[in-house]
């Protein structure tokens, strides 16, 4: 079970801002996608789950031995990919309760019961250390940050992806809902989930340890390597890895 992403080329308009990506994520793993700002990370992430202001020029996107690059978004979440955004929707109107339960419906061929999902939601309630009051909340209306990704990893431990893509979602967050991201992914590994995780900070690689480190620039993925990756991009920043791909040695 993997997510291939094969020389994929996006553009937006005119503009050409992926040029030739190649990264595989196979299930039990875990991975980060690093880049500063505008080097083509969220572009890449929303790619992946269909986002029609995004045109493949080139390449392919393969789950599972499937060819999804044209797939709609809600077909690839039927087959097993997740995205926590890196700015969650407010719904206003709707509880975090019932958003879960169409979003897990509408994975099933049958409507699960209303006294199963009831146990099926306090058993992840429960399992993420979440106040059960808080699926009665309106969805992210009033959330803080660290409620909101608390919101969306709730979301992801219920549909049990077989891949998720997590866009820049310790973006602007403190020391303790970094800590709630975190944990809930730390939570979820294992060899049933594959996981991306897109940020340009290490900070949260400092909590959730990824066997596989890629750094993107300019719309290419340019060095790869394991933990040490990281590490060495917190020691030196992106400036030598610049230095590298402008020597040819990344």
């Amino acid at each position: 079970m993997s997510l291939e992403i094969r020389n994929l080329h996006v553009r937006i308009e005119e503009r050409e801002i992926l040029h030739g990506v190649d990264l595989t994520v196979e299930k039990g793993q875990t991975h980060a996608l690093m880049g500063p700002n505008g080097s083509g990370k969220s572009t890449l992430a929303n790619t992946i789950m269909g986002n029609p202001n995004y045109e493949v020029t080139d390449g392919q996107i393969v789950f599972n031995g499937e060819d999804i690059t044209e797939a709609d978004p809600d077909e690839r979440a039927r087959a097993g990919l997740f995205m926590a955004f890196q700015y969650p929707a407010t719904i206003p109107g709707v509880s975090v309760a019932n958003f879960l339960r169409l979003a897990v419906n509408a994975r099933r061929d049958e409507p699960m019961k209303v006294k199963d999902f009831g146990k099926f939601m306090r058993e992840n309630v429960n399992m993420l250390r979440i106040d059960p009051s808080f699926v009665s909340r309106y969805l992210n209306e009033g959330f803080s940050g660290g409620e909101k990704k608390r919101a969306e990893i709730l979301q992801m431990a219920m549909l049990k992806p077989e891949i998720a893509v997590l866009d820049e979602t310790d973006s602007g967050l403190d020391i303790d809902a970094l800590r709630i991201v975190a944990d809930g992914v730390n939570a979820l590994s294992g060899p049933d989930l594959g996981s991306l995780i897109i940020t340009h900070y290490t900070r949260i690689l400092n909590y959730v340890r990824p066997q596989f480190v890629h750094i993107m620039l300019d719309g290419r993925v340019v060095r790869e390597g394991g933990p040490e990756l990281a590490d060495e991009l917190e020691e030196k920043g992106y400036d030598f890895v610049r230095e590298g791909v402008a020597a040819g040695n990344a």
